[in-house]
């Protein structure tokens, strides 16, 4: 294995300051809350818990509507040199990644995901040249859809020149769900001590912290094509699809296990345990087996176990937030549809803080700042 280098990398050097881009995110998340009261208007009402949440909720009486608008980020730009490098093609796995962005974090508030949207605006229409690849992005977007049981409704393919770069393409896409019955909701209201964690593990990076993975193949003489572990390179190991988590939260519903809380594990690592603004103590006590990818990114940036786990999923995608008897259950029915899974800590009372006992970390609540 490449021996890491002399100096760290941050994931701020790598072009993805948090402390600039969520003050944004606040001042936004307070504009929009003022426009909730529009609602009225049609009869309607918004869940004012939603906010600060993965997915807006509204009130429509018989049920809840939920919806999301996610993007893929950089991912797309690793799948581009791939193919450059080894002439393969990465979109259906990056459209899959594109829909679980989306999909993974609608099914926080206990949504049924419904509809998929697309939009994917190039830098220009000579990207839709490349029939191979583009066909390779449909056919991976329905897949995505196809296995969480979504309508594909429609879409946008804008040509941006001059605001995409030449060659490059940006996708996104919106989910809406109905929480149907009205008790599915989890907004974290049940949420309390005695809580179990039950941790859904990672297939790899996902599609967060790839800004920070791009910059470390930059300090790589081999660059992606690098192995981190015998037969397995480091562009191909960047490039496993997202899981997609709603057949899990789907089948925890007809299996009678009820979800308190649940928190999609993308950008801010761990962190994101820390999300529902309840004064609890989250204590973990078995961790899952780290990706080889993502132990090879820590060990290139020299992070250590404190940057690593509070920028990374570090092999936990999704973690839901059980009552204690159920947890085992919850974990097997995870694993009944393909996702590993472990009862991996419990809430306490306490001031608002994550313990991750077997590295000795502690994550303040003020680590997490996204209201």
């Amino acid at each position: 294995m490449t021996p890491p280098p002399e100096t760290p990398l941050s994931y701020a050097q790598a072009g993805v300051q948090y402390d600039l881009i969520d003050p944004l995110k606040i001042a936004a998340q307070r504009a929009a809350a003022a426009t909730g009261a529009h609602l009225a208007g049609h009869g309607y009402a918004e869940v004012a818990a939603s906010r600060g949440e993965s997915a807006y909720v509204v009130d429509l009486g018989p049920y809840y509507l939920a919806s999301i608008v996610e993007c893929l980020g950089s991912k797309a730009l690793v799948a581009d040199a791939m193919q450059q490098l080894t002439g393969e093609s990465h979109y259906a796995a990056i459209a899959q990644d594109t829909i679980a962005m989306a999909v993974n974090d609608l099914i926080t508030v206990g949504a049924t995901p419904l509809v998929v949207q697309a939009y994917w605006a190039a830098g220009g229409s000579e990207w839709f040249a490349d029939a191979a690849r583009a066909r390779a992005l449909v056919e991976g977007w329905k897949a995505a859809c196809d296995a969480c049981g979504v309508a594909w409704g429609g879409g946008e393919t804008p040509a941006l020149a001059g605001i995409v770069e030449a060659g490059r393409i940006d996708l996104a896409a919106s989910c809406t769900g109905l929480v149907n019955p009205k008790a599915r909701l989890s907004l974290g209201e049940r949420l309390g001590p005695g809580d179990a964690i039950v941790l859904l593990g990672a297939s790899g990076i996902h599609a967060n912290g790839l800004s920070l993975a791009r910059k470390v193949a930059e300090r790589l003489p081999q660059g992606y094509l690098t192995e981190i572990e015998p037969g397995l390179g480091y562009g191909q190991a960047l490039l496993a699809p997202t899981p997609l988590y709603a057949p899990v939260t789907e089948a925890l519903w007809a299996a009678g296990v009820a979800v308190h809380y649940a928190a999609n594990i993308t950008g801010h690592g761990w962190r994101k345990l820390l999300r529902h603004p309840k004064a609890l103590t989250y204590r973990i006590h078995t961790l899952p087996p780290v990706p080889p990818v993502l132990r090879f990114i820590a060990e290139q940036a020299r992070h250590d176990a404190a940057e690593a786990y509070g920028t990374l999923n570090m092999g936990a995608g999704f973690a839901l937030f059980v009552p204690a008897a159920d947890a085992e259950r919850a974990a097997a029915v995870a694993q009944s549809q393909g996702v590993p899974a472990w009862v991996a800590g419990r809430v306490d009372a306490g001031p608002k803080q994550l313990l991750i006992e077997p590295l000795g970390l502690r994550f303040e609540g003020e680590a997490l700042q996204l209201r």
